[in-house]
């Protein structure tokens, strides 16, 4: 297959609270596209894009100061829209202001900035969408490395296709952009919405390090609203699950009920009373669980009917294409 000329590639980074660690962020990933460039595997009008996701400190600062450089730009959301919602806006802003291809990395320098140019290899070789693999997890806790193999478990489980130990560390060309957009969801989670476009794909492997400066953005309470969210978006096999158990406990109810009439027949006393008070509690909680899953499923259809943008735009730095929000 004949290779790709060489692309415009745009880095994007979304920030949230990300003063302490942006300027190191902005050297290595400036060095890294300057590298680039020089070995001639993208154009010289590659960029930065930092996306300012409602930042309460002086990240937006930051990048009106650092957009000074001809190859830096700033995208700053209206608010804290998410970060999922940050990492499409900013692959939409490249979209249409010009790349060829739109690589994603956070701005803690945790994924390896140095696996950008076989990203690009691979790109130039004809992949659509290029995903950045962990090697290993021996720079986490035990912990954390035990509740990461089960969210990727539970979320394939579940029917969402994740790629294992890939976060949102990738790149994509211009066309998977272009289908990424016709996915209208206000629900976001890319790491099961990129696999699902279908598009040649490739794997990077690298090694992750620590954070550069500054406090993780996911503690362990939105880690699991992030994989609420996951599985929710990309199934409906709780509510199944839901279904099996009331099944299940309807029929185990009905054994009991047999066997309690069963020993009245026989002239014994029923002395269940413990039992009935546990089984009450019992079929209340499953029912609490039923009844909160379901309503997890109302309120994202209720989201999704109103058609509210995924972020709006407040500004951008110098003079970029007309670029202002997302509609669903």
């Amino acid at each position: 297959m004949k290779e790709r000329k060489r692309p415009i590639l745009y880095i994007v980074v979304p920030c949230f609270d990300e003063e302490e660690v942006l300027p190191e962020t902005k050297r290595v990933l400036e060095e890294e596209l300057e590298k680039l460039v020089q070995k001639r595997q993208i154009l010289k009008k590659s960029k930065l894009v930092f996306v300012d996701d409602g930042s309460r400190d002086g990240t937006w600062g930051l990048i009106e100061k650092f957009s000074r450089e001809k190859n830096i730009e700033g995208v700053k959301l209206s608010r804290n829209f998410g970060h999922q919602a940050a990492l499409l806006a900013g692959l939409n802003f490249a979209r249409e202001n010009g790349a060829d291809a739109t690589v994603t990395i956070d701005a803690d320098l945790q994924d390896d900035p140095r696996v950008i140019r076989e990203m690009v290899e691979e790109f130039r070789r004809g992949a659509e969408i290029v995903f950045g693999v962990r090697e290993s997890r021996e720079t986490d806790t035990r912990f954390k490395r035990g509740t990461a193999r089960g969210f990727y478990k539970l979320m394939n489980f579940f029917g969402a296709k994740t790629v294992p130990d890939s976060a949102d560390f990738r790149l994509l060309s211009r066309r998977a952009v272009e289908e990424l957009e016709k996915f209208k969801e206000v629900n976001l989670f890319l790491r099961g919405i990129v696999p699902e476009i279908g598009l040649k794909t490739a794997k990077v492997e690298y090694k992750r390090g620590k954070r550069v400066a500054g406090k993780s953005k996911y503690p362990l309470r939105k880690m699991i609203h992030f994989a609420a969210e996951g599985i929710t978006s990309f199934s409906t096999k709780p509510i199944k699950l839901v279904f099996l158990a009331g099944a299940l406990i309807s029929l185990l109810s009905a054994g009991v009920l047999v066997y309690a009439v069963v020993v009245k027949l026989l002239g014994q006393t029923v002395s269940g009373w413990t039992f009935i008070i546990v089984s009450i509690w019992l079929l209340g909680g499953a029912q609490m669980i039923a009844i909160g899953i379901i309503g997890e499923y109302i309120g994202k259809i209720y989201l999704e009917t109103k058609g509210r943008p995924r972020f709006i735009v407040e500004k951008t730095t110098r003079s970029s294409r007309a670029f202002r929000s997302s509609r669903k």
